[in-house]
C-alpha cells in the first residue's frame, strides 16, 4: 500500500493560497484574511484530484527577506513541504507585477528539483490577462490561469495535476485494493509510549532507536517481519502530540507523516502509555483512525507497571471502553513492549482484522438479514412521510461498505444509522474494524449518513 502523493501550495504571502486551498477540497477549512501571513502552521486536507487521492498541503507565504521568530518559522514550514511534496503548485497573482519574493520563491523550486505547476491567480479581470506573459520570466511555461475565490480554472488545473501525477506512478482509486500480500500495521501513539520498543519487540532487534526521551522518532520508519507464515510492514511513527503542543518545524512535519502512516496502514495500533493512562491525545488520534475508515487495535503498554490483579484490570478495562465509546469494536490488549509479553498479540489481531477488512456478504443474503431487522424495528420519523426499506448491498471492501436504498431516507432519524451498524456487526462481526454505511433516496445523490 503506497503512501498518498503530497501537493504543496506555495507562493508568497498574500496570492491566494488558502483560497486555492479551500477551492480544491471543497470547504472552508483554511483561515482567509487580506493580512498576509495569516496561514502559520502547514494545514493538510485530502484531496480527490481525478479520482487519485492526494494530500493536499497549504503553506505559510515565501519572503526574500531572512525573518525573525514566528515568520522565520512560517517560512521554515513552507519548505519542508516543499521537501516532502511530490508535485508543487507554485501560486502567484496575476492582478499585481512579479516582487523580489516570487522570483526568490522560483528559485527555491527549481532547487527542489520537484514537478511544479506555475499558477496564475485572480484571473478573473480579462482587462489584466496581458500580466501573464511577464510570469514565463520565472521559467516554468505556460501559467494556467484561475481564479479560486470565482472556480475558473479549476478543471485545467486537476487535469495537469493528474496527469503529473499518473507519470510519477500514483494509481486511482480504483487500484486501491491492488497490493503485495503485505498486512500493514501503523504504530501510532503520544511521544514516549513505547512505539519504537514494541518494533524492536517484534522484530527481535534493536532496528529502531529507543530513548527515553520523548520525539526520538522523526520519520516514519518501515520495518518488514514474518510470522506464522505471513508478512507484516510496521510503521514506527514519531509521537503524536496535542495540535497546540506541536512545536513548529520539524515536529510539524513528523506529525505529518505520521498522519499519513495512518493512511498508508490497513490496522493501526494505537499505543496507550499504562502509567500515563488514557489522555485526551488517544482519543482524538482514535478519531483520526475512525475518520480514515482503518482497522483499530487499542494496546495499553508497560503494564508491568501497574499489573497487580484481575480486579485492577478489570477496572483499568472498564474506563478505557468508556473513553473509547464511540469505537466499541476496537479490540483492547495489555501488553509490555520492554518485557515482550503479549506483543505477538498485535500481530494475531491485524490478521484477523485484516480479514474481516475484505469480508464480503453476498447481496441476496445481505437483502433477506436486512428486511428482517428493519421490520423488527421500524425506521423512525419526526417527518410525515415515513422512510421505508427497499434494498441493500455491500458495495466494497477495506473498509466494508454498505450502500442502503430507503424511501424518503432524508427523514430517517438520526439514531437509525446506528441500529443498522449494530446489528450488521452482531450478524456478520466486522471486528476490529469501521465500516461505511451509506444512504440513497430514488432519483437522489448518494448520500452519506454516518
Amino acid at each position: 500500500m503506497n503512501p498518498l502523493p503530497t501537493i504543496a501550495i506555495v507562493g508568497r504571502p498574500n496570492v491566494g493560497k488558502s483560497t486555492l486551498f479551500n477551492r480544491l477540497i471543497g470547504k472552508r477549512h483554511a483561515v482567509i484574511a487580506e493580512e498576509a501571513g495569516t496561514t502559520r502552521d502547514r494545514i493538510t486536507h485530502k484531496f480527490d484530484c481525478n479520482e487519485i487521492s492526494t494530500l493536499l498541503v497549504d503553506t505559510g507565504g515565501l519572503e526574500h527577506e531572512d525573518k525573525e521568530n514566528i515568520e522565520a518559522d512560517i517560512q521554515s514550514q513552507a519548505k519542508v513541504a516543499i521537501n516532502d511534496a511530490d508535485l508543487i503548485l507554485f501560486i502567484v497573482d496575476i492582478s499585481s507585477e512579479l516582487t523580489v519574493d516570487d522570483f526568490a520563491a522560483a528559485d527555491i523550486l527549481r532547487k527542489s528539483e520537484k514537478p511544479v505547476l506555475l499558477i496564475a491567480n485572480k484571473a478573473d479581470n480579462p482587462s489584466i490577462e496581458e500580466n501573464i506573459y511577464n510570469f514565463y520570466e520565472l521559467g516554468f511555461g505556460d501559467p494556467i490561469k484561475i481564479s479560486a475565490i470565482h472556480k475558473i480554472g479549476m478543471e485545467e488545473l486537476a487535469n495537469k495535476s493528474s496527469k503529473i501525477l499518473d507519470e510519477l506512478g500514483f494509481k486511482k482509486e480504483e487500484d486501491k485494493h491492488e497490493d503485495d500480500g503485505k498486512i500493514n500495521i501503523g504504530i501510532i501513539g503520544k511521544p514516549n509510549a513505547g512505539k519504537s520498543s514494541l518494533v524492536n519487540a517484534l522484530t527481535g532487534s534493536e532496528k529502531v532507536i529507543v530513548s527515553e526521551i520523548p520525539g526520538t522518532t522523526r520519520d516514519t520508519t518501515d520495518t518488514e517481519i514474518s510470522y506464522n507464515d505471513d508478512v507484516f510492514n510496521l510503521l514506527d511513527t514519531a509521537g503524536l502530540k496535542r495540535p497546540g503542543r506541536t512545536k513548529r518545524g520539524i515536529e510539524k512535519f513528523s506529525a505529518l507523516r505520521s498522519l499519513k502512516a495512518i493512511e498508508r496502514s490497513n490496522v493501526v495500533v494505537l499505543l496507550i502509555d499504562g502509567d500515563e493512562g488514557v489522555t485526551s491525545q488517544d482519543c482524538h488520534i482514535a478519531e483520526k483512525v475512525l475518520t480514515e475508515q482503518k482497522g483499530l487495535i487499542i494496546a495499553v503498554n508497560k503494564i508491568d507497571l501497574f499489573e497487580k490483579s484481575e480486579e485492577e484490570k478489570t477496572k483499568i478495562l472498564r474506563k478505557l471502553q468508556r473513553r473509547f465509546i464511540f469505537v466499541p469494536w476496537a479490540p483492547i490488549i495489555f501488553i509490555s513492549a520492554k518485557n515482550k509479553k503479549n506483543t505477538y498479540e498485535v500481530l494475531k489481531l491485524a490478521k484477523k482484522i485484516t480479514k474481516e477488512r475484505t469480508k464480503r456478504i453476498a447481496t441476496a443474503e445481505f437483502n433477506s438479514f436486512m428486511q428482517k431487522i428493519t421490520q423488527k424495528h421500524l425506521p423512525a420519523s419526526t417527518k410525515l412521510k415515513k422512510p421505508k426499506f427497499m434494498y441493500a448491498s455491500q458495495v466494497d471492501i477495506n473498509p466494508p461498505r454498505f450502500l442502503m436504498f430507503f424511501k424518503n431516507s432524508p427523514n430517517l432519524h438520526f439514531s437509525y444509522p446506528r441500529y443498522i451498524e449494530n446489528q450488521i456487526r452482531k450478524e456478520y462481526g466486522f471486528n476490529g474494524t469501521a465500516i461505511d454505511i451509506f444512504f440513497k433516496h430514488k432519483n437522489e445523490e448518494k448520500t452519506k449518513e454516518k
